[in-house]
């Protein structure tokens, strides 16, 4: 019997496996152009665009590097990456994901190693840099919970736990088109690496 195919063709003619993906497969402008045009919330949310994974991950890079200033480079560039896989496999929110199970999980542990892998990271992150990415992923979903899709204050609070105000302060959820969002995904992805030892 015929194998289902598991690839897809990337924009860079790039073909990924997404079974067994391999770093040589993997481009930047494709993971941002991907991650502009995934909807966080399921595109439940207020405005005129979408707010895309690409925005939110460089949000979520912004609030680790206020959470832990003195983390290297490389653990920066992690942050940003953190919803890298997404790029092929979207986006589901947290319900779903539980509900979907171990599998969705396996596929997007393989797809974030080769990722890593490509741009000079540990296949693994370790567990206490994950912990602090995670805290600035929450921080991020409460401001995206209470500016854009429709969440209470006391609601953002009870699911995602209230923010120091100092890691939100003077930021705010932008909506803008996806080639914006795009382009400062790649220049920030650039200037990490080109800081990068």
């Amino acid at each position: 019997m015929k194998q289902p195919r598991a690839w897809q063709r990337m924009l860079s003619g790039r073909r990924l496996d997404l079974l067994d993906p391999t770093p040589m497969d993997i481009e930047i402008e494709d993971i941002a152009h991907g991650l502009a045009f995934v909807a966080r919330w399921n595109g439940q949310t207020h405005g005129d665009f979408a707010y895309s994974v690409a925005e939110h991950s460089l949000l979520v890079e912004i609030l680790f590097r206020r959470m832990v200033p003195s983390a290297p480079v490389k653990w920066q560039l992690a942050a940003l990456l953190h919803d890298a896989p997404e790029y092929v496999i979207g986006d589901m929110i947290s319900p779903v994901k539980a509900a979907v199970g171990a599998g969705y999980g396996a596929l997007d542990d393989r797809l974030a190693a080769a990722i890593h892998i490509r741009f000079g990271l540990p296949a693994a992150i370790p567990a206490a840099v994950k912990k602090q990415i995670k805290k600035a992923d929450r921080i991020s979903a409460w401001m995206e919970a209470v500016e854009i899709a429709g969440f209470s204050r006391a609601e953002a609070d009870k699911i995602f736990g209230a923010p120091d105000p100092a890691m939100t302060d003077g930021l705010s959820i932008r909506l803008r088109p996806p080639v914006e969002t795009r382009q400062d995904f790649v220049a920030r992805h650039a200037a990490l690496i080109r800081a990068m030892p």
